[in-house]
């Protein structure tokens, strides 16, 4: 599908505010895509769709996990988990996007996983540097993506662990595993 023709899919259901984001966020993956030699067009797509479910029901989504067996151990959680996997089954669903790395891009772009795809890390990080975001080692984090994608991984998940740790929030497991498998790389 076009990016423009994704692009009007998206922009209704989300506020501006993320939509701006999730603009960001596709240039920011195209980019990276482009430095580390990974496909520009499935960074695009993954990026473009990768928040659509973001602002989807909890409850809703929460009964499309159940139905569709996406993994008994998200019921639990709440949207900032939810809407990756459930994300990722829209854009196989709706947008009949079959290809699996970009579908596993969008599943694990909040939680990361160990062992993650060049494209997956290119859509986490590109989730977190992109130019809109603002907090406090976003320069730097911007910085270290210039120069080495898996330093980069472990830099973003270290601070991203590292900051639900300071909100005293429950860590998603498998965000734990990403940060022990990347803590762990050389």
């Amino acid at each position: 599908m076009e990016r423009e023709k994704l692009l009007d899919a998206i922009k209704p259901r989300m506020p501006k505010k993320r939509y701006i984001h999730t603009i960001g966020v596709m240039e920011t993956a195209i980019q990276l895509a482009k430095r580390y030699n990974e496909d520009a067009k499935k960074a695009e797509v993954a990026a473009i769709l990768h928040d659509v479910a973001k602002y989807a029901d909890e409850e809703w989504m929460r009964e499309i996990v159940r139905t569709h067996q996406l993994g008994n151990e998200l019921v639990a959680w709440g949207t900032e988990i939810l809407h990756g996997p459930v994300g990722a089954w829209i854009a196989q669903t709706e947008f009949q996007i079959a290809e699996a790395t970009i579908l596993n891009a969008i599943r694990y772009h909040t939680t990361g996983r160990a062992n993650m795809t060049k494209l997956e890390k290119i859509l986490f990080i590109a989730d977190m540097i992109e130019p809109n975001r603002n907090f406090p080692g976003v320069d730097d984090l911007r910085k270290v993506a210039q120069k080495d994608l898996t330093i980069a991984m472990r830099t973003c998940i270290h601070h991203s662990v590292a900051h639900l740790i300071k909100m005293e929030l429950a860590i998603y497991p498998q965000s734990i595993e990403c940060y022990n498998y990347y803590i762990r790389e050389d």
